[in-house]
């Protein structure tokens, strides 16, 4: 059975004809890109509007949960929940009915399929990936013009949604830094097209943009944000590293700094002493260490299987593989050889050292491996990587073991 293309290369389901080099180098973070294809249903494994449906019929949503929109007029959350701050299912369909748009946030939460996708795109991109899912009735408009403090992937997966695309007044905003309208006039649309079922499309935060529906169906499409770390960040930590080593960083600012009188000369020449600190001493790379292991210790670990065949490393002859998308980071002590993965750390054996960097650099791996080691603890190195997420059958799709 052939793996669908999200599973297995998530990006090129995707921008596909485009490929990821020319998307980095020509579109990321710079403009927009509209992929346009003839695949309506190419989206359809990972939602559809009979999913939406279930959810909201069979689960108990809280606010937060689900929220709903629409452009004209507002719609406000008492119209479709209950004081409890349960969803009220009845109010749901109804305001649905006159037009409002259904927003499921992070439903890749709670949903294997689209966390699974989050997950292989966030192992492809090293930031965070999100999920949040709009379905509006024909005819109708969720949202007024905005521009979004994330990059975003549109995936069309049902109907059609008319888009206009305006400036870009704020390059990059930080995260946080909201769309104003006072502040931002809308003015003409410089490009305007038609998404249809299974295209993409690309917006780069800072990008204005509004959208409704197309034709007599309805729209549904996932809106993918990537939750990005900037050079910003990563220059905040190298400063707060030197500013460890270093106690004049932590002195208190100036006596009487906020009088009216204060002279800022000798401020000003102890500042330049500071920053000259900085030009010498702050290092990229503990920066970059200390980020990276982060990112991967937060990841939700994928143990699809894991309980299910809790045994599998037990059994006679069975060879394992990497599990595809894993994060990983080999690290160590004088006494144990770690790997850092989603969730947290994993602790082996310094003799495992060898059959573990087989595994992760794409080899496979089984008890003969492990010979070195005593029958249990070869077991039990085998166990945790099972356990942990970090390891696969080999010959079988990661997904379904």
């Amino acid at each position: 059975m052939t793996e669908p293309l999200w599973l297995t290369d998530p990006m090129r389901c995707m921008i596909d004809p485009i490929d990821a080099d020319t998307f980095f180098r020509d579109y990321h973070e710079k403009k927009s890109l509209i992929v346009k294809r003839d695949d309506p249903k190419r989206f359809l494994d990972l939602l559809s509007i009979e999913r939406i449906d279930e959810i909201v019929a069979n689960r108990d949503l809280r606010a937060g949960q689900l929220d709903m929109a629409r452009s004209e007029p507002p719609v406000s959350p008492d119209q479709y929940t209950f004081e409890t701050g349960y969803i009220d299912r009845g109010g749901v369909a109804e305001q649905y009915r006159q037009g409002a748009t259904i927003i499921l946030p992070q439903l890749h939460m709670n949903d294997a399929v689209l966390g699974e996708f989050c997950r292989n795109m966030e192992s492809l991109l090293s930031c965070q990936v999100q999920t949040n899912i709009y379905l509006t009735p024909p005819h109708n408009q969720g949202f007024r013009t905005h521009y979004d403090d994330h990059d975003v992937f549109v995936l069309q997966v049902s109907g059609e949604k008319y888009w206009r695309l305006y400036d870009t007044p704020v390059e990059n905003p930080y995260r946080g830094e909201g769309f104003r309208p006072e502040d931002h006039p809308v003015g003409e649309p410089v490009e305007e097209f038609v998404l249809k079922a299974g295209e993409c499309a690309y917006v780069p935060r800072g990008l204005m943009h509004d959208a409704s529906t197309h034709g007599d169906e309805a729209s549904l499409h996932i809106t993918l944000g990537l939750i990005v770390k900037t050079w910003a960040d990563l220059m905040l930590e190298a400063v707060s590293e030197v500013a460890l080593n270093h106690s004049a960083f932590r002195r208190a600012l100036p006596v009487g700094f906020a009088q009216p009188d204060f002279d800022r000369r000798e401020a000003e020449a102890y500042f330049k002493d500071l920053m000259a600190l900085v030009a010498k001493d702050a290092r990229m790379d503990s920066a970059m260490d200390l980020f990276v292991d982060t990112f991967i210790r937060s990841r939700m670990p994928a143990t699809s299987g894991t309980v299910a065949q809790f045994d599998l490393p037990q059994k006679p002859g069975q060879s394992f593989k990497l599990r595809r998308f894993a994060p990983w980071r080999l690290a160590g002590t004088e006494k144990s050889v770690v790997i850092i993965t989603a969730g947290g750390e994993v602790h082996f054996p310094l003799t495992a050292e060898p059959a573990l960097h087989t595994l992760l650099d794409g080899g496979v791996i089984s008890r003969a491996d492990l010979a070195d080691l005593p029958d249990d603890e070869a077991l039990d190195v085998l166990g945790k990587l099972h356990a942990f997420g970090i390891i696969t059958p080999a010959g079988c799709a990661d997904k379904r073991l």
